[in-house]
């Protein structure tokens, strides 16, 4: 059976690029700290252990792709290039998308308090897609291109960017599926 993924509409695409427009989304997610291998590997841990039975109904909840790693929300991260994912450096939160099956009302409550969920608003991203083990180096470069199509297309940054990783870990380096996305500002009629 294939993984879900959050549907979305696209809005604008290039050869590279993407402008996506999501609905409303349910997720599961934790703040952890340390450099962003170790948070997405602690952070995924503890979401595992929730949507693998660690919840008030001993529950199994299907994996969804992708794992999303970004800073926590309020950390302001300047956009000039070239940009790093920065803010506060050692702190991530890391969410997993619920599936669409679910509400809030209808996800079992986690055992572990540090599991959150919550519901994510509408939103418009900006997105790159890259091949490999999304290096540091890798990040930084998407985000910066990504940085540049936003500012080419006269568009505007609404928040920092965000890694989202699609692939299980024991997939070949070259087959994994990886994106940085920046959230948008949506302009609004007057």
């Amino acid at each position: 059976m294939a993984t879900e993924e959050p549907v979305f509409k696209l809005v604008l695409q290039t050869e590279a690029f993407e402008v996506r427009e999501y609905p409303a989304l349910i997720a599961a997610e934790v703040s952890v700290d340390g450099d962003r291998s170790e948070a997405v590997n602690a952070g995924f841990r503890l979401l595992a252990g929730y949507i693998f039975g660690g919840n008030t109904r001993s529950q199994s909840i299907a994996m969804t792709a992708p794992v999303i790693q970004a800073p926590p929300a309020g950390e302001k991260i300047a956009m000039t290039a070239p940009v790093t994912q920065t803010g506060n450096a050692d702190a991530w939160v890391i969410r997993f998308i619920m599936p669409s099956s679910y509400t809030l009302d209808t996800l079992p409550t986690p055992n572990d308090p540090k599991v959150q969920l919550k519901t994510l608003p509408p939103s418009r991203l900006a997105v790159v897609r890259f091949s490999g083990l999304a290096h540091e180096a890798d990040i930084a470069q998407k985000t910066a291109e990504l940085i540049d199509f936003i500012a080419a297309n006269h568009l505007r940054a609404a928040g920092p960017p965000s890694l989202a990783r699609y692939n299980p870990p024991w997939t070949l380096w070259f087959l994994r599926r990886n994106e940085v996305m920046i959230p948008l500002q949506v302009e609004t009629a007057h």
